[in-house]
């Protein structure tokens, strides 16, 4: 965990992993995650095919260098360290882009042990038998 999606105008695999990169390394950085524990899914849109969506709420410009990043993890991180994951993605992809912050989209996902698996039908994180104090396993 965090599992992360990336989407983005254009198909360039070296501005996709860069992209890819820059996220994992601020997620390192400010939260704490194992530069290991990196699963992410990197999409390049053609604009014919299949293509972004985007208008300027909360008025932000945004243009066709706009980047799409949607992180699922598990819950426990306060608004500050939230804040501080945003920044430091746009700050990153800023440095190795060339992507203007602005267009720098970033949306958190929080959920529980229970709903991760990495693997062979389990959930890791929450092993059969185990739950809340005093709650008996279903």
């Amino acid at each position: 965990m965090p599992f992360v999606r990336i989407d983005t105008l254009g198909t360039d695999p070296a501005r996709l992993d860069a992209l890819g990169q820059a996220v994992q390394d601020a997620l390192v950085e400010t939260l704490g995650i194992p530069p290991e524990d990196r699963f992410q899914v990197l999409t390049g849109h053609d604009g014919v095919r299949s293509t972004l969506r985007y208008g300027d709420y909360p008025g932000v410009p945004r243009d066709d260098s706009v980047v799409f990043v949607a992180i699922t993890l598990r819950a426990g991180r306060d608004a500050g360290r939230k804040r501080a994951v945003y920044r430091r993605i746009a700050e990153l992809v800023h440095e190795r882009t060339g992507t203007e912050p602005r267009n720098v989209l970033v949306t958190l996902t929080e959920n529980g042990d229970a709903d991760w698996s990495f693997g062979y039908g389990q959930a890791q994180y929450a092993p059969a038998g185990r739950g809340p104090a005093g709650a008996s396993p279903r």
